[in-house]
């Protein structure tokens, strides 16, 4: 598996940023982990890296007042659609559809980094991420996750901080 060539990376590699990647067989599909029929691409990451999920953020894109923008919060824990939505200063937020957020990002659902999108989106970190020293993110496709500081995540996305998320 080679990691190399994600726009993440890229980002990453262009300014210099200290990171590590790790790579992983990453499960194919919604039959991954088959929870509800639903595929949790980040519990399995976290598993698969012997990490404790509450450092692993999943990237989630959502529609806020119908422009998009892009949720990162713990996978051990879930999106909250209305602070994101007082977060981006709007009034109602769902979660984009798959094949919007694919668009957008320019990564398959899984895969979806918080940095390197194909269209500029706001991006909102929770709050929880300060708590560790480096967190990780997916690094632009399923079974590659990017370990960096949290700081330098946000520096890099130009992402706002804020509490969005909440447990499961």
């Amino acid at each position: 598996m080679s990691g190399r060539g994600t726009p993440a990376l890229a980002v990453l590699a262009a300014a210099g940023t200290a990171h590590e990647i790790h790579e992983y067989e990453a499960p194919e599909g919604p039959g991954a982990r088959d929870r509800d029929a639903r595929p949790h691409y980040g519990l399995d990451a976290a598993a698969a890296l012997g990490v404790e999920p509450d450092r692993i953020f999943k990237t989630l894109v959502a529609s806020v007042d119908g422009r998009l923008v892009v949720g990162v919060v713990p996978v051990s824990g879930e999106l909250d659609l209305k602070a994101l939505a007082v977060a981006a200063g709007g009034r109602r937020a769902d979660l984009a559809e798959p094949e919007a957020a694919q668009r957008a990002s320019g990564s398959v659902i899984g895969g979806i980094s918080p940095l390197g999108h194909r269209r500029p989106m706001p991006v909102y970190v929770d709050a929880s991420a300060s708590a560790f020293a480096t967190i990780f993110v997916s690094g632009g496709r399923r079974g590659l996750q990017v370990e960096l500081a949290p700081g330098d995540l946000v520096r890099l996305a130009g992402a706002t901080t804020a509490r969005i998320a909440r447990d499961r």
